[in-house]
């Protein structure tokens, strides 16, 4: 089965509340026939499409290859949190990488914060300043101070404070911190911006054009059911949609499902909520992720799956959602959806050359709104020859999941049972 058409429709985007306050979206048409392009894009997410855009804006002839619509994977669904960094705490990443290159991806988690808020700016998108971390435990808020201080010390990073009072109206947390250097935004909106920023600066984009087999060669083939694109270079942007294109990738980057409910508007009730307008996400290892949208309803992310279909959505996100906000027990849930992203084994993204003209970027790891659209540029820099950035990730070490095609879910589902119990315990 194909994750592609496991749980939605054929051309549509999900019943979610993003997509019913959407933008209106240009829909493009499926490929026909052969064309050529110096470079062929698959996959319109925000990897994709911010490739797309900074190719375009290069000079370059651009092909951008979308199964569904724009936006339709996890760039259309997600949190919407744009975070600081990465996946992983710059202490690990110094220990994985070494001082210097965990300088160098602080900095670019900067540049993706940045050029997120530029990009928003430029389509007239609400970004919304504001990401806080809601600790359970003592030494939770302990940890938190010193990676913060650390910022400021290491990294200059001065953003940081400790979680105000009253913000976040629970009583699961014992503290945390709010950065005001993150944000959040609607990332639907987002990823059909950046599409209609793309096409006018002449990429051309193909929608409902799932690519089943690409022939490599000095100029590779890329083939859809009713065409082929003839290209110079590829860029492999699918990330938990990518299935079986490329096994390189595939074995070290694994689709799993996250889901998010939107309840009913709260009125008054959302300042009990959240006292302020920013997101929230704890220190679960199956992260819960929180937020008001503008019309004060609570968007709430969490719980995940491992296999093909979805399970009960309500069911599976409503128990977190309660132990955090036991008072919206009667609380009416509107909207309730889910999506596929991709994670590592080390929860740092996936920068890889598969081929001397194919590269690829993904596995996110749920840190993606920021780290996807700045992957986009520097895909978009390597094939024009400037690898610099994109060097500095693929130097990462990218194990790949144990137990091959048949196992890795049955093993990765083993595993996530226990952190999850280890949440459950709060150990």
């Amino acid at each position: 089965m194909n994750l592609l058409h496991a749980n939605d429709r054929p051309g549509e985007y999900p019943a979610s509340y993003y997509a019913a306050t959407a933008t209106e979206g240009e829909r493009f048409a499926p490929l026909k026939g052969q064309v050529t392009a110096d470079v062929c894009i698959i996959g319109g997410g925000y990897t994709g499409l911010s490739a797309a855009l900074h190719c375009a804006q290069a000079g370059l002839s651009v092909v951008l290859l979308e199964a569904h619509r724009v936006g339709f994977g996890a760039s259309g669904r997600n949190g919407g949190q744009v975070g600081s960094g990465q996946r992983l705490e710059q202490d690990a990443l110094e220990k994985l990488a070494g001082k210097d290159a965990a300088h160098a991806m602080w900095d670019m988690g900067e540049e993706a914060k940045q050029l997120v808020r530029d990009l928003a700016a430029g389509m007239g998108l609400p970004f919304h300043a504001g990401v806080a971390h809601a600790c359970y435990s003592d030494a939770e808020v302990a940890h938190a101070r010193r990676y913060a201080e650390k910022l400021e010390r290491d990294y200059g990073y001065d953003r940081i404070a400790p979680l105000p009072d009253g913000l976040i109206g629970s009583a699961a947390f014992k503290g945390g911190d709010l950065d005001m250097g993150a944000g959040h935004l609607h990332p639907l909106n987002f990823a059909l911006g950046l599409a209609k920023a793309a096409a006018k600066a002449g990429a051309t984009i193909y929608e409902q054009s799932e690519v089943h087999q690409i022939t490599h060669g000095p100029r590779a083939i890329v083939q859809t059911g009713t065409g082929r694109v003839s290209c110079n270079h590829v860029i492999l942007a699918g990330n938990g949609y990518l299935a079986g294109l490329d096994q390189k990738v595939a074995a070290r980057v694994m689709p799993i499902n996250n889901f998010i409910v939107a309840t009913e508007p709260l009125g008054a009730d959302a300042a009990g909520i959240l006292a302020r307008n920013v997101a929230v996400a704890d220190t679960k290892f199956v992260v819960n992720y929180w937020r008001l949208s503008d019309d004060k309803r609570l968007l709430f992310g969490g719980g995940e799956s491992y296999g093909y279909r979805f399970p009960d959505i309500l069911k599976t996100v409503r128990k977190p959602m309660l132990e955090v906000y036991p008072q919206l027990r009667d609380v009416k849930i509107d909207y309730a959806w889910g999506g596929t992203l991709a994670i590592t084994r080390n929860r740092m993204p996936c920068f890889v050359r598969t081929h001397p003209n194919v590269v690829s970027a993904s596995g996110y790891s749920g840190h993606g709104v920021a780290m996807a659209t700045l992957a986009g540029k520097l895909l978009a820099q390597t094939v024009q020859g400037q690898a610099s950035g994109f060097d500095v990730l693929a130097a990462l070490p990218q194990p790949r999941f144990p137990g091959g095609a048949a196992l890795r879910w049955p093993l990765l589902a083993a595993a996530m049972t226990w952190y999850s119990m280890r949440d459950r315990l709060g150990i």
